[in-house]
């Protein structure tokens, strides 16, 4: 091993157990970026029904959104988002002058067209190249700067919401809470795509469509002036008609959207909702590849599949009737915008009070506006479909939020971790594991380990045995007492379900540290001792591991990790369930070789374990949750309780 792998390899050893299990926990990269979540702004109240609660609930996502969004701008914020922002307003601006610029073009062309002067035909024809030029780099530069803004915003934002959601276990811990979060890979993926893309194109539209309307206002009410209509034999006066109709003409068009497009926000969730349950059943088809395969459930599969097709397809034509009815007005706008300015100016050019020139100043001049106007009526899909998109990665936000506001010891009973005193390396002080809704699943648990002590918990299924250890693995925080842990002591754990990253086999042995903290030799010396002697030679072929080894190989890997890991603490949660009876045997009997001074905890139903454990503790379930009624040395001499351990002798 190099030096610097070999310092490496000995940081992760030497890392405490205290507190937070460090190989467990994942940090992340944001750094002072990722905030504390906010204060609620609506609590609940026990007065709302369930309709009412929800619904203030979703009123409330979209600012929930917009509190962590925001702070891309902020002093922790990234360092170019104002440098951006600001170009991106000054690249506008210019636009709009280049606009304003082609626009007295028309009227100068049309003018000399009508006059017949040639000459002045050719020079506006040179002049109007650098126009063209001009405002089509104006467009490019705009187009740089803002997917320059959405691109740097949605690394930001997304560096927040992952670092949030990989920290002290809480993608794990969503799996085990009620809330609207489900899928939140489909949502940290898509969703904060649309919510960080769409925002930034609104504010360039709606800045661009503001100073453009009032530009060329200006205009229609310079260039129309009044017209004198005669109604009845009285003639009305009706000053800045052209600007008049443009408001009218893109009010009705606005309204009309709105009224059509109500229902666009909720029809664009559902859709967002049913594709990510189609693709995360596509994905369980992936994963579980091997089971389904065996017991032939493909038709069982292919059903499901098609259940949630269909959904997917009901949803995409509810969304293309909507699309239908705002497409039809956006079109029919855009077809009548340009024919009505004409018409409007036609009596006063026939009559000779406006110039040709005029007549298509004011028509380009309409038509600018009215498409600023019309904006809503262009972007209404696209704005329902961000609101959708952003309240579904504010749902996962508000999630975390609460699972954040549990870590503080806010709501529900939290479990303390800290530091033992003494020479005990873990202890239990009336330790309660809950629920999320603080519904008990063991009850004042008291336990002692002492160092090298190899602790059993047992007991039928559903007492919590698991659940008891994953809150001493720092996975479950919801209850209340104290894990103590003895300081610089390091954890590991190994789950039923072995977990097997992409790439190569040696990285698969190394997890979580990085796969060169130690040598191919010393990974294959590894894997040899477990019995995966036969894959040494594919220890750096990158392959799907996860896939190809079968669930006992996978457990064995998990072995050959503990060893290079070389732990003070070892939690073991049916561990060797996959495993033969021989096999079982030949992995404790390795780790009790290769580990002797190691502490272990772990939950199995087989009896043949105890050999390997020098202490059972058996829970029970009771009424308010399981119960701690046994504490017995499997090994006379072993135990070194004390007074906590005759107690519980005693007591039973």
């Amino acid at each position: 091993m190099s030096e610097a792998s070999a310092s490496k390899a000995a940081e992760h050893r030497a890392t405490p157990a205290a507190g937070k299990p460090p190989i467990i926990e994942v940090m992340g990269e944001a750094g002072d970026s990722v905030e504390p979540p906010p204060p609620e702004l609506i609590e609940k109240n026990p007065e709302l029904s369930p309709e009412q609660a929800e619904q203030a609930r979703k009123d409330y996502l979209l600012t929930r959104f917009w509190i962590t969004a925001r702070g891309f701008w902020g002093k922790n914020g990234d360092r170019l988002a104002w440098l951006f922002s600001i170009g991106l307003l000054v690249l506008i601006v210019a636009h709009v002058g280049f606009q304003y610029g082609i626009n007295l073009w028309n009227r100068a062309i049309f003018d000399a067209i009508e006059k017949r002067d040639s000459s002045t035909v050719f020079y506006l024809t040179a002049v109007f190249f650098p126009l063209a030029i001009g405002s089509v780099a104006l467009t490019v530069a705009q187009v740089f700067a803002r997917m320059a803004i959405q691109r740097r915003w949605r690394a930001w934002v997304t560096n927040s919401v992952v670092s949030r959601w990989l920290t002290n276990g809480r993608y794990y811990q969503l799996n085990l809470v009620g809330g609207d979060h489900q899928n939140p890979e489909y949502r940290i993926a898509e969703d904060l795509r649309i919510a960080t893309d769409s925002p930034v194109d609104f504010a360039a539209g709606v800045t661009s469509a503001f100073l453009s309307a009032a530009t060329f206002i200006v205009v229609l009410w310079t260039i129309g002036g009044a017209l004198t209509v005669t109604v009845a034999g009285s003639s009305i006066s009706i000053p800045g008609f052209l600007v008049i109709a443009a408001v009218i003409y893109a009010a009705i068009a606005s309204g009309s959207i709105t009224v059509i497009g109500r229902r666009f926000v909720q029809i664009s969730e559902d859709k967002n909702q049913a594709e990510a349950e189609y693709r995360y059943a596509l994905t369980r088809v992936r994963e579980n590849g091997e089971s389904i395969a065996l017991l032939g459930g493909e038709q069982e599969e292919r059903d499901g599949i098609d259940r949630s097709f269909g959904s997917v397809l009901r949803q995409w034509a509810r969304l293309a009737g909507q699309h239908m009815r705002t497409t039809l007005v956006s079109q029919g706008s855009s077809l009548i915008a340009p024919v009505v300015p004409l018409l409007l100016c036609a009596p006063k050019f026939l009559d000779g009070s406006m110039s040709l020139g005029q007549v298509m100043q004011a028509a380009s001049a309409f038509t600018i506006v009215q498409t600023a106007f019309g904006w809503l009526v262009d972007n209404y899909p696209r704005l329902a479909d961000w609101n959708a998109c952003a309240r579904r990665i504010a749902s996962l936000m508000m999630s975390l939020d609460g699972l954040e506001r549990a870590e503080r010891g806010d709501g529900i009973g939290r479990i303390r971790r800290g530091e033992i005193e003494g020479d005990a390396i873990l202890s239990l002080h009336n330790l309660s594991v809950t629920l999320d809704d603080g519904t008990a699943v063991v009850g004042d648990a008291e336990v002692v380990v002492e160092p090298g002590e190899r602790l059993l918990v047992a007991g039928e299924s559903g007492t919590g045995k698991s659940t008891l250890v994953r809150a001493i693995a720092g996975l479950w925080p919801w209850g209340g007492g104290d894990v103590n842990f003895h300081p610089n002591r390091r954890l590991f754990m190994l789950p039923q379900k072995p977990y097997v990253p992409s790439g190569t086999l040696r990285r698969a042995a190394a997890y979580p540290a990085a796969a060169e903290d130690w040598t191919v030799e010393q990974i294959g010396e590894a894997l040899d001792k477990v019995g995966l002697g036969h894959l040494k030679d594919n220890i750096e072929e990158d392959a799907p591991w996860d896939q190809t080894l079968s669930g006992g190989e996978k457990q064995r890997l998990a072995f050959a990790r503990l060893l290079l890991h070389n732990p003070d603490i070892v939690v073991l949660d049916e561990a060797t369930s996959a495993l033969d009876a021989k096999s079982q045997d030949s992995m404790m009997e390795l780790m009790t070789k290769e580990l002797p001074k190691a502490t272990v905890v772990s939950v199995a139903h087989r009896p043949e374990l105890e050999a390997f454990h020098s202490r059972k503790i058996l829970l029970e379930r009771r009424k308010g949750g399981a119960k701690l009624v046994s504490d017995v040395d499997l090994i006379p001499g072993k135990g070194k309780r004390g007074l906590l351990g005759r107690f519980l002798r005693h007591r039973n």
